[in-house]
């Protein structure tokens, strides 16, 4: 069973106790009981619980961040599901979970809603045993990287996949985005284009800050390779497309399959077909890349083998097995089909 919720920020409604009435019954500083209330370190387990035991006896309800963990809980932080590679690693998770007796708990940012902090707040308030986050805030290098530090003290495990980031401690799966970037420029090369672009997101995410690297790397000794940082888009594609086309590319690498269909259409707009006067290669290989006009070569990302690897991460934590604080790399596959061919006479 998938629980899907709508979150409200939950009221209290109870009187708050006295710092001195709970210090004087636990025989402890008030300092300490501020501490333990707020659930901050620092506090052996025994004074903890003596505090605990001393709500109890005096007819206070415990906080609702020192309640129990319902561990069979787990959220998934995901962006919003527009994108139909976001919607495959959830259904994999949820499965995988489901599977193993835990309840997923799918929690999908989407603009003007709750943001990944928001969420993670109302999760840890309810007691979940761990989260997987799924190309979160982690992948995004100008953002401050202590809310997952907070996860960590409260003794919550958590998993994150795409993107990255070595200022947080904690297991990454991700898939090669260098060996994909170079996979594409290869498949191109060998069809004769020397012309050829990249499409990709802002260059502060991870995804997109490797895969220009790759590029970068795949063409020297190219001096300015075209390159287009944009939208995680149809109309970023399709934007990046116009520009790509201006500088006389005829082999264009996207970011996304959403993206590459974006390239396409600016392609078309200009009179253009796609793959006889421009080729287009994308990346994730979602559910319905090849139902496409024309089916879209991509790289596809191993989305099973990195669900499952995040779960299985996720659950080895829960079981008291603390799993390596590194990233975890799989590798992608370039899927040939009808988007690409030989660069035109």
């Amino acid at each position: 069973m998938v629980v899907r919720v709508t979150f409200s920020a939950p009221g209290s409604g109870a009187p708050t106790p006295r710092l001195a009435h709970i210090a004087s019954q636990a025989k402890v500083s008030e300092a300490t009981v501020s501490r333990v209330l707020n659930g901050k370190p620092g506090v052996a387990d025994t004074t903890r619980q003596r505090v605990l035991a001393a709500l109890d006896v005096l007819g206070h309800a415990r906080p609702v961040r020192l309640k129990p963990r319902v561990t069979d809980l787990i959220g998934l932080v995901t962006p919003e599901l527009t994108n139909p590679i976001f919607p495959a690693f959830a259904q994999i998770i949820e499965q995988q979970l489901a599977g193993r007796g835990y309840t997923p708990i799918l929690c999908t940012q989407i603009p003007g809603g709750a943001t990944e902090d928001e969420l993670v707040e109302q999760l840890v308030d309810r007691g979940v045993g761990g989260i997987i986050f799924l190309s979160g805030l982690h992948a995004d290098l100008s953002t401050d990287p202590a809310r997952y530090e907070a996860l960590t003290a409260a003794h919550i495990p958590y998993v994150l996949i795409n993107g990255y980031n070595d200022r947080i401690s904690a297991p990454f799966v991700s898939p090669d985005d260098h060996a994909a970037v170079r996979m594409a420029v290869t498949h191109l090369a060998d069809l004769g284009h020397s012309r050829i672009g990249l499409a990709v997101g802002p260059v502060r995410y991870v995804p997109s800050h490797r895969k220009r690297e790759a590029f970068i790397e795949a063409l020297t000794p190219s001096a300015e390779p075209p390159i287009q940082h944009t939208l995680f888009s149809v109309e970023g594609g399709q934007a990046a497309a116009v520009a790509l086309l201006d500088q006389g590319c005829t082999g264009i690498i996207c970011g996304s399959d959403m993206m590459a269909l974006g390239v396409v259409r600016a392609a078309r707009d200009r009179g253009l077909r796609v793959p006889q006067d421009v080729s287009v290669v994308g990346y994730d290989d979602s559910p319905l890349i090849p139902f496409t006009d024309p089916p879209l070569t991509t790289v596809r990302q191993p989305v099973h083998a990195m669900a499952s690897a995040a779960v299985g991460a996720l659950l080895e934590e829960l079981g008291g097995n603390p799993v390596q604080r590194t990233e975890y790399v799989f590798q992608p596959e370039l899927v040939v089909r009808g988007s690409t061919a030989h660069v035109p006479v």
